[in-house]
């Protein structure tokens, strides 16, 4: 052999082989790692057909290390530092998603209250084999979701043990059902804000919006995450934020019923003075509001460049009446969540779609069957299957909303759903 064929060789196999020792499961069979870490068993003929692939691969594998293979500390704990530099938001594949999912069960199985209960009763191994869809069908098919009243009273329960991080825990908003209570920790925000700001810039271009017009945002709502949520986000684009703080404990169904003047004028005056008041005197151009808010911004129609819309009444038609009340803004649907923050929308064939931001949240709809339940086929309906998947919380759960599942559409590389609609809404 000559110098040159051993260098490329020792190059190679130290590669592999210090992944392989870091990892908690070699990427490659074991009989296979053992000819390549051996220099007796390497040849001509398999350097000319491995060293191509593991070329290509190793040119990756820093990035699809960092992502699927948590480095566990010495005491069984999970750190978000060692992944968050590496995060490409847009460009999480199947494979690191699948690989993802396996270390935060294996981890919330040893840690987790609620979870180290349930694990003697699944085999990982036989749920992750074959696709993200199939391995999704196979978790809610091994009875590991957990109902919304079990959740509401033990959310304890669900916090990994001797868990280090800035945890803070967030109410659901009330909206339409009793609060509920989950826990993130303060890192996630800012991998969530990393997705939503890389979306909306890669979307809708608003860092070009911004970065000639100084953002000047003004959103009312619920305090905790929505709150940070948006205040990072304005943040992330050098601009200042106006938050009006709102209850909105039964607002959905009091909307409904009694509508919208009754609604600004018993609960919710000082939110309407406050507002007015900014718009009086601030060139306000962004704007995070529901529909039923809208016209509380009229008077800064020609300033608004941005209107971020939320609520389980956004629909098409709402997008199109802001689009035609505000004709120099971009409207852009959000899905919001207590358990883990918005989703960014994209308006596509009358339907609006949204991608969850993976590896964190994965979301497909659900459908019953006499053998358990399986995933619909794109452009039907079914239940909401939802997985948060995070060092700090593991929830599997069956929500009450029905979804449409909808196809991969750019910039993300993963299948979104459309048109959530709340049973009884």
């Amino acid at each position: 052999m000559s110098e040159n064929f051993s260098f490329q060789n020792s190059v190679v196999l130290n590669a592999v082989s210090a992944v392989y020792l870091k990892s908690s499961r070699s990427f490659l069979p074991s009989k296979m790692l053992s000819m390549i870490i051996s220099p007796h068993y390497i040849t001509v003929a398999f350097y000319l057909t491995f060293s191509k692939l593991l070329k290509k691969t190793l040119i990756t594998l820093p990035n699809y290390y960092n992502l699927c293979n948590w480095e566990f500390l010495e005491d069984g704990k999970m750190k978000y530092e060692d992944f968050a530099k590496d995060y490409d938001p847009l460009n999480v594949t199947e494979k690191e998603t699948i690989s993802y999912l396996r270390e935060i069960f294996e981890y919330h199985f040893e840690n987790t209250p609620y979870w180290k209960r349930l694990r003697d009763r699944v085999d990982l191994d036989e749920i992750f084999e074959g696709k993200l869809e199939e391995i999704f069908g196979k978790i809610f098919n091994s009875n590991l979701a957990v109902s919304e009243d079990h959740l509401r009273d033990n959310w304890l329960d669900f916090l990994p043990q001797g868990y280090d991080g800035r945890v803070r825990f967030y109410q659901s908003s009330g909206t339409t059902r009793e609060r509920s209570i989950l826990h993130w920790d303060y890192e996630y925000m800012k991998l969530l804000v990393k997705y939503l700001k890389a979306s909306l810039d890669e979307i809708y271009r608003l860092s070009e919006i911004y970065e000639e017009n100084k953002m000047r945002a003004l959103t009312g709502g619920p305090y905790g995450w929505y709150q940070e949520e948006v205040s990072e986000l304005v943040w992330s684009y050098g601009g200042m934020l106006y938050f009006i703080g709102l209850e909105t404990d039964g607002i959905k169904r009091e909307l409904e019923e009694k509508g919208i003047n009754h609604v600004l004028r018993t609960k919710y005056d000082p939110f309407v003075k406050y507002t007015k008041k900014v718009l009086e005197k601030d060139p306000i151009n962004f704007v995070r509001t529901i529909p039923q808010f809208l016209d509380l911004y009229l008077s800064r129609k020609e300033d608004i460049l941005t209107i971020i819309f939320s609520g389980v009444s956004l629909n098409i038609d709402a997008i199109e009446l802001a689009e035609e009340k505000f004709p120099n803004s971009l409207v852009v649907p959000f899905y919001g969540y207590y358990g883990f923050g918005d989703n960014v929308g994209i308006v596509k064939n009358e339907e609006i779609v949204y991608f969850p931001n993976y590896p964190f949240t994965i979301i497909f709809p659900l459908k019953a069957t006499p053998d358990g339940y399986t995933v619909v086929k794109k452009g039907e309906r079914g239940k909401m299957g939802l997985i948060i998947a995070r060092p700090e919380l593991l929830i599997v759960k069956i929500e009450d909303n029905h979804i449409t599942r909808a196809k991969r559409e750019k910039p993300f590389k993963w299948e979104g759903f459309a048109n959530p609609k709340r049973e009884g809404y």
